[in-house]
């Protein structure tokens, strides 16, 4: 493989997706703020850099995928970050769900540099990551989606091109608000079931084959029924997303009620520690708001 690849950010998620590229044969320079969490790849035969700056100065394609926004903005932006290393054609690929307007400053400032980046977010959380099916939404020139074609297949089961920059924010919006909702869908009817003394994984069975079917009941459902709240997905940063998704609504002059309260949930679960849990722990929320032994 003649491309060199770059990859800041080896946690949950970025980890297994790094690890794609370089079971396809691709040379790739990794960084991560905590270095132990690079180790297996290093050992696989990654290169470890010092910095986003080093891993950009050592690469042609940069993907990153970090926690939050300011932590996308620190690593692209900032100083000793990629932006610095870039060198002309150069391309960013961010595929951290983040801010659409800091998809757009990302995408100017690569242009600066004779570069380009794309904004390419990403659902199907930990399964998808490991399993390559993730679906990929994409914003950014359209040659420079194209000519990244392969290695997103190397991700993804689902690549959409969806516009401009910041395009492809805007769509993991969409997914966030969608998902925000069904998730408390999903833990009050294994509530319910769990109350009215049903066997939860018979009632998964038929109702996850049904009209109420959705990869929620069908996949998180599961672990909870098994107390597995790990995280495919972290609950704070759903709740970033959340946040995200409502400072855009407000700014569009939209009103979501619907994310509006789901976000109430999720928040009372950071409020009792609970955020390091996957986004599947809103069950154990509202099984403590109903004292439930659950």
């Amino acid at each position: 493989m003649d491309k060199r690849i770059g990859w800041i950010g080896t946690g949950v998620m970025g980890g297994a997706m790094c690890r794609h590229i370089m079971q396809a044969g691709y040379a790739v320079s990794v960084y991560n703020r905590s270095e132990v969490k690079t180790r297996d790849l290093v050992k696989g035969g990654a290169t470890f850099c010092s910095s986003p700056k080093a891993v950009a100065e050592n690469s042609e394609i940069i993907f990153t995928i970090v926690g939050f926004p300011r932590d996308v903005e620190s690593v692209i932006l900032g100083e000793n970050g990629v932006v610095e290393g870039l060198s002309e054609g150069s391309v960013v690929v961010d595929m951290t769900t983040s801010e659409p307007s800091l998809a757009k400053r990302i995408a100017e400032a690569t242009v600066s540099r004779g570069a380009a980046a794309l904004d390419a977010p990403v659902s199907g959380g930990d399964v998808g990551a490991r399993d390559a099916t993730l679906a990929i939404m994409v914003g950014g020139e359209k040659k420079t989606f194209d000519a990244l074609g392969p290695l997103f297949k190397l991700l993804g089961s689902k690549i959409a091109y969806m516009g401009s920059a910041g395009a492809g924010q805007h769509t993991k919006m969409s997914n966030q608000i969608l998902i925000a909702s069904t998730m408390i869908g999903v833990v009050e009817s294994l509530l319910y079931a769990h109350k009215s003394g049903l066997d939860q994984n018979e009632v998964i069975e038929v109702i996850g084959s049904g009209a109420a079917a959705s990869w929620a009941i069908n996949n998180l459902g599961r672990r909870i029924i098994k107390g597995d709240f790990e995280p495919g997905f972290y609950i704070k940063h759903f709740v970033k997303d959340m946040g995200i998704a409502l400072d855009e609504a407000k700014r569009m002059n939209l009103s979501l009620p619907g994310l509006a309260l789901a976000n109430q949930f999720y928040v009372a679960a950071l409020a009792v520690g609970w955020e390091d849990l996957g986004t599947q722990g809103l069950y154990r929320v509202l099984a403590r708001m109903n004292d439930m032994d659950v």
